[in-house]
């Protein structure tokens, strides 16, 4: 069981990582990852909301929505779990740590509509994974969405300083050049995990 675990763990984040194989979450990935702070805070705040959604669709899904006969009305009641989440996860941020709340600014509530974290939930609900393997996928795809975003957070800041940059190629061109690098590196794992 562990074993099958691990594997799930070590395929979720970097094999299928959900920005950089299933290009999930790419608007907070090339939104927020101008500076390594404000994306490692991001990153955290989508591992917490991630992992907690993971558990409460799965509980609602089990739960309410099989034994109902209500099963196509789980895309919206995913939506809803995580916009409360999400709320949660920013009225924590605000009274515990303001600067990256303020660091964070619109992109915090977009976590709401961040495609990363319904689509792990959806993954989970599709694969038909128990309790504990939507645990394990939920933290290893979110933190994969942290590796990926730091990686690129600390890619364009190294590029910011060069001087050497063409300015038809600066901001949102090369970070859209080095996103598509950094997805043909990571499909290098490919063949680790089936």
């Amino acid at each position: 069981m562990f074993l099958k675990l691990a594997a799930l763990f070590i395929s979720a984040l970097i094999v299928h990582n959900i920005l950089l194989s299933r290009f999930l979450g790419c608007c907070p990935f090339l939104g927020v990852s101008n500076k390594l702070e404000t994306a490692k805070g991001m990153g955290i705040a989508v591992i917490f909301v991630t992992t907690f959604a993971a558990i409460m669709t799965w509980l609602a899904y089990t739960f309410i929505l099989v034994p109902m006969g209500l099963e196509y009305l789980y895309t919206l009641a995913f939506i809803l779990i995580i916009a409360a989440l999400v709320q949660f996860v920013e009225i924590v941020l605000k009274k515990v740590m303001p600067g990256l709340y303020r660091s964070l600014g619109i992109f915090l509530p977009l976590i709401t509509t961040n495609c990363a974290v319904l689509g792990v939930a959806v993954i989970n609900m599709n694969e038909k994974y128990g309790l504990i393997e939507s645990i394990v996928n939920a933290v290893g795809a979110s933190a994969g969405f942290l590796l990926a975003i730091t990686l690129m957070a600390g890619i364009r800041e190294r590029i910011e300083m060069s001087a050497e940059m063409p300015r038809a190629l600066r901001g949102l061109p090369i970070a859209l050049i080095t996103a598509g690098l950094m997805s043909v590196a990571f499909m290098g794992f490919n063949g680790l995990i089936k």
